[in-house]
């Protein structure tokens, strides 16, 4: 009996040891989370040390256990990372989602499209140099020269203020568009562009009807007009006609132009271009001012600002040709002396000089305007169905010969006027002189005798040379020009009205 109880208490034990190691197979072979988990783990430590290992300047020292830095990066780690700022929010320009600017390259990559933009760029610096240099030179030769400033030449300087001011910030919001297909200054670049544009037609007009009023009324005059400088108290007011009445007649073009933008369907990017739209939200009278100049605005730069200083241009030159023909007809050579032929021949020849420069700058214009309202009238009233490029690029064709025009006008002026051009050649003679010559004290002393004789011997004003030195040196008289005097009449050194 007893042996039959052991028996039973050993084979009871063996079934209890048999189940535990079941369970014990059981929860070995199944995955745990930690134990998946571990490879990754490792893996991404591995990472991790490489990462470590390229930038070893970013690790962080080994500090010792319980101390303040390290409990202080313990604390550190437990708190939420602050999110980085979006550089985006810093900018106002539109970015893509590679953080690139949204703006169209036709220079790279090189396609059939960068010769035309290299083309556009190479005209566009040429026009702007020339331009900018010869307005500049002719601009600063009438302020610097005492015996230049009378009303005749400070028109001109006023001329070649605008044309510098088109192309100086005019000409580069063009290109810039034109290459990169957005808006330079947003909507106000595309009110302050035409409002100058218009302006400096507004002033080229004024300032031709006013020199050919200036040479009918030098040749219908009974009493010879004698060349003197005058004073700005005189010039001003003439000036401030002309360029009050530009901004006037000009400033409905900050009102009808606004920036619009789409997305072009080839490159999904953005492109800027200029509308003539009104806003709607000008007063009731305002809009309906501007909604009429916008109606009318072709015919009304056709009429004021290409027939009128064309047409009256040449009204004024053909009376004035035919009053100085009967006025040569009824003086009698045989009648006049010596001295007054040779006076005589010498105002002839003046007079055609300066009949001379409102013709070639007439003709400029003419040239410079013509095509860009033969195009607008054909396209308005010929019925021909032209695309938005097509439009564009006559646009574009017209403001470059806006453009051309401001760049050769003083180009002009200096080759024509004598008295400019000689002056703007002494100053490039003086300025190269300084640079390059390097004469003694003696020879400095001679030629200071001679240009002083020089100018007594030529200036037929009663001042002596003293009271120019006094002049100079208190600035009444600018002190430039004065250092070399070409050999030449005497009028032409006092200074013609051009």
């Amino acid at each position: 009996m007893m042996l039959r109880v052991l028996f039973a208490l050993i084979v009871f034990s063996c079934s209890v040891q048999a189940d535990k190691r079941a369970a014990e197979m059981k929860t070995s072979l199944m995955p745990s989370p930690s134990s998946s988990s571990a490879p990754e783990l490792n893996a991404s430590a591995a990472r991790r040390g490489d990462d470590d290992d390229d930038d070893g300047d970013a690790r962080a020292p080994r500090v010792p256990r319980g101390s303040k830095h390290k409990q202080q990066r313990e604390r550190n780690s437990h708190r939420t990372p602050r999110p980085h700022p979006d550089p985006d929010a810093f900018f106002t320009t539109p970015r893509a989602s590679n953080g690139s600017l949204r703006v169209h390259n036709p220079l790279f990559p090189l396609t059939e499209e960068s010769y035309s933009a290299y083309a556009v760029m190479l005209l566009a610096l040429i026009v702007f140099s020339v331009g900018i240099v010869g307005n500049l030179a002719l601009m600063c030769i009438v302020w610097n020269n005492y015996y230049l400033k009378n009303t005749w030449n400070c028109a001109l300087a006023s001329l070649a203020f605008w044309d510098f001011t088109v192309l100086f910030f005019c000409l580069p919001v063009v290109i810039f568009n034109e290459l990169t297909k957005r808006r330079l200054m947003g909507d106000l670049s595309c009110r302050i562009v035409p409002y100058l544009e218009m302006t400096s037609l507004s002033v080229t007009t004024f300032t031709l009807c006013a020199l050919s009023i200036d040479r009918f009324q030098a040749v219908t005059s009974v009493q010879p007009r004698t060349q003197q400088v005058e004073s700005c108290q005189s010039i001003l007011p003439k000036l401030s006609v002309i360029w009050l009445g530009s901004l006037v007649l000009a400033a409905p073009e900050l009102l009808m132009w606004r920036l619009e933008q789409e997305v072009s369907p080839w490159t999904g990017l953005p492109v800027d271009s200029c509308g003539q739209e009104p806003s709607v939200m000008l007063p009731e009278m305002l809009y309906s001012l501007v909604l009429t100049y916008h109606q009318a605005r072709m015919w009304w730069t056709f009429g004021c600002f290409f027939c009128l200083p064309l047409l009256f241009t040449g009204a004024c030159q053909l009376l004035t040709r035919h009053i100085a023909d009967e006025n040569a007809k009824s003086i009698r050579p045989s009648s006049l002396s010596s001295s007054s032929s040779s006076s005589l021949k010498k105002k002839q020849r003046r007079e055609r000089q300066l009949t001379c420069t409102v013709v070639a700058l007439a003709s400029v214009y003419a040239v410079c305007s013509l095509p860009e309202n033969v195009w607008n009238l054909v396209l308005a009233y010929s019925g021909v169905e032209v695309g938005v490029v097509t439009r564009a690029l006559l646009a574009l064709i017209g403001q470059f010969l806006l453009f051309v025009r401001a760049g050769a006008t003083p180009i002009l002026l200096l080759y024509i006027c004598r008295s400019l051009g000689q002056t703007f050649m002494d100053c490039c003679c003086c300025c190269c002189e300084d640079c390059l010559l390097d004469t003694s004290s003696s020879a400095k002393s001679s030629s200071s005798s001679t240009n002083a004789t020089a100018v007594s011997s030529s200036l037929s004003s009663p001042v002596s040379v003293q009271e120019e030195k006094l002049k100079i040196m208190s600035g009444t008289s600018p002190a430039v020009f004065f250092d070399k005097v070409k050999d030449g009449p005497a009028e032409l050194i006092i200074g013609t009205p051009c």
